[in-house]
């Protein structure tokens, strides 16, 4: 008889501790596994898109320049079509003269009369500009008298728009005074032209034609 045969009780103790080691290792573990999965990151803060830069704004154009260099003109006489206009010729000047002596020279061409032969001139030969003066007003020419000889309305109409643009040649809106040896100019031509005092182009262009 073996050593564990004279005792039974051992073996009955030993079997019992068998099975309850075997119920707890039958127990699932309350020990957590760690999971072979990676909890999930926390979504990163979403990166604002740039706000796009504010494309610069175009430069305005600029505004033409209202005193804008006007070029000095000697106004003849010429045919559009079998339309009689007056029509301007630059006249060169010394840039570092006074406006007045400017306008001295032009009218002064204007008086010896056109060097082409398709430009006409209504002017009277012999014509002189006595004096001139610019002020704030306007323009003020004394003529000599040899203006208001010769020709009918055609011709004095023709003359006059002449001196009114060419006065004016230096301002387009300038007021013109006209005066024949120191009298003021009211009536032009044996045909009895009313002039009045101080005429613009647009006056001229209102009350006469060519």
């Amino acid at each position: 008889m073996t050593h564990l045969e004279r005792h039974p009780n051992l073996i009955a103790g030993l079997i019992g501790l068998s099975l309850a080691l075997g119920l707890f290792g039958c127990e699932p573990s309350n020990t957590p596994t760690p999971s072979s999965t990676l909890p999930p990151s926390s979504p990163s803060p979403t990166t604002a898109s740039p706000s796009p830069e504010p494309s610069p704004s175009p430069s305005p154009t600029p505004d033409p320049d209202p005193q804008a260099k006007i070029e000095p003109s000697v106004y003849w006489l010429a045919y559009r079509g079998e339309k009689l206009i007056l029509d301007p010729t630059p006249f060169p000047v010394n840039e570092q003269d006074a406006p007045q002596t400017q306008l001295k020279a032009v009218l002064e061409r204007l008086l010896q009369g056109p060097a082409n032969a398709d430009k006409a001139n209504a002017i009277p030969e012999g014509t002189k500009l006595n004096k001139i003066k610019i002020s704030a007003e306007g323009v003020r020419l004394d003529l000599s008298k040899e203006f208001t000889k010769g020709g009918g309305s055609s011709s004095m109409q023709a003359r006059l728009g002449q001196i009114i643009y060419t006065a004016s040649s230096l301002n387009p809106k300038a007021a013109v005074w006209i005066s024949i040896d120191n009298e003021p100019l009211t009536v032009l031509g044996g045909e009895g032209l009313e002039v009045t005092q101080p005429m613009t182009r647009q006056e001229f262009d209102d009350n006469f034609s060519l």
